[in-house]
């Protein structure tokens, strides 16, 4: 068992204050692997004035000298691979082998790609007689969430730094491990004092000491729909810019013409990635209601193949969730999507034939679109299937949400499943199942929040404009 015991602040190691700690427990077993200390609003704000007092030698830094670092961290992360992939399986509950591609590969690409964008990145160009350059926003707090915990961190610290902004990092106190080992990777690495802090915390202990400090510039937020309006409420009183990347409910929408074997299970995969703890999860499946029964047994087959099992095991497709509290909240779902009259097609909330371990049987339930699961955020692998009558109606369903993150549209014909898609008030739509694409904008619409990550677009939120406003030549 791992007991870290500090946090990290001013380019140290430094003992909590408080002799409180977070448990950490493997999601499968249910033991306690490690504990990491329950920051103070103190420690904090000893972390905020550390980035604060770096930040004017740092921004000032060569480009190339900063991106320099990031690359000795990228290099840190690849050596480090199944050390931190195996921390996350445990902690978050996805299977090794998707845990080292997705939730260590991801950020290895990410951070590499920080370095890539600041490097080709336009800084300053002439409008008429004003030279516009683009600056470092200053010092930036970031909360982020358990569920991708190092590539969230990732989205918000590697283009941070690369755009000469200083950080103060809350990860979450549920899977807190994988931020650890990347603060230890970034002290090897040689970053300047203060640049880099981590103090772990609650929300209201540490999270709203970075949200409210009149010494941060910005605070970018990842989690839910409600910690988020709290977040922005508090940020409001020192006009800090602001980044949110909140809750979902996208839909999926299966057009008349579509390859329906295809679609479903495209679907299906969609919801079902990391046991559906995806804030942009395919999670409402709408398929047209003369297609349903056709679609009902496609969606059991597919569903059929992702065989539950324990998240450090090579072989297992679907790991448990990541706590009892989100087991207990995805069960309590499923009971009132059956109580509200959900026909059940596949699983359901019985409890899995594991003596430990927080699983949950993945699940599809057939709802109406106003039902309860038509409309909550469940964060578990529930997908429900809806039906409509015609493309209308399932536009308006798919936009029948208070959220806007992610969905998909499938068709035979590319140009109107575009033309569809275009229609949909979301961050991102897939067509036809097409890959992620990281360099393109990732974030939301309506209540899924404001600010977008990933490659240029992601890079631009820590910067500021800056107009310096030139003479104008005489005419002869």
């Amino acid at each position: 068992m791992k007991n870290y015991a500090n946090h990290y602040i001013n380019g140290q190691w430094v003992k909590a204050q408080s002799d409180k700690v977070f448990e950490v427990h493997d999601s499968t077993s249910e033991e306690v692997f490690a504990s990491v200390p329950q920051g103070t609003k103190a420690e904090a704000e000893q972390a905020v004035l550390a980035a604060r007092a770096a930040f004017d030698s740092w921004s000032k830094l060569p480009l190339e000298t900063r991106c320099g670092y990031i690359d000795k961290i990228v290099q840190g992360l690849k050596d480090r691979t199944d050390e931190m992939g195996t921390a996350i399986a445990r902690e978050v509950g996805m299977p090794i082998k998707l845990a080292k591609m997705i939730q260590v590969g991801g950020p290895v690409f990410n951070w590499g790609n920080a370095a890539k964008v600041a490097r080709r990145f336009v800084w300053e160009e002439q409008v008429g007689n004003s030279l516009v350059v683009r600056e470092p926003v200053g010092v930036v707090g970031c909360i982020t969430p358990w569920n991708f915990p190092l590539n969230q961190i990732t989205l918000k610290v590697a283009p941070a730094l690369a755009a000469g902004c200083t950080v103060v990092l809350k990860p979450s106190e549920i899977a807190p491990v994988n931020a650890m080992i990347l603060a230890e990777i970034i002290h090897d690495s040689g970053l300047p004092a203060g640049v880099f802090n981590l103090v772990n915390g609650t929300g209201p202990e540490v999270g709203e000491v970075l949200a409210s400090h009149p010494e941060v510039d910005m605070v970018s937020f990842t989690g839910s729909t409600r910690a988020g309006k709290r977040v922005g409420e508090l940020a409001s009183q020192s006009i800090k810019r602001v980044a949110l990347e909140l809750g979902g409910k996208s839909a999926s929408v299966i057009l008349e013409d579509a390859d329906l074997a295809t679609a479903v299970k495209g679907s299906v995969s969609a919801c079902m990635l990391n046991s559906g703890q995806t804030c942009s999860a395919h999670t409402r499946m709408l398929v047209p209601e003369n297609r349903y029964e056709e679609a009902k047994a496609l969606a059991q087959a597919a569903i059929a193949k992702l065989t539950l099992g324990p998240s450090l095991d090579e072989n297992t497709r679907l790991g448990p969730l990541v706590s009892a509290a989100q087991r207990d909240r995805v069960v309590h779902f499923i009971e009132q999507g059956i109580k509200e009259g959900a026909e059940v097609v596949a699983g359901g909330p019985q409890k899995p034939s594991f003596d430990k371990g927080y699983f949950v049987h993945p699940t599809i339930l057939r709802v109406k679109a106003t039902d309860t699961l038509a409309k909550e955020e469940i964060f578990g692998p529930v997908l429900v299937i809806i039906t409509y009558k015609d493309e209308e109606e399932a536009i308006r369903i798919a936009n029948d949400s208070i959220y806007g993150l992610g969905g998909g549209v499938w068709s035979a014909d590319q140009d109107h499943a575009i033309a569809v898609a275009r229609r949909i008030r979301t961050g991102q739509v897939d067509i036809n199942g097409s890959p992620f694409n990281s360099n393109a904008p990732f974030g939301g619409y309506k209540q899924s929040g404001n600010g977008r990550e990933n490659g240029k677009f992601g890079f631009e939120e820590f910067l500021e404009f800056k107009a310096l406003q030139l003479p104008v030549p005489a005419k002869a």
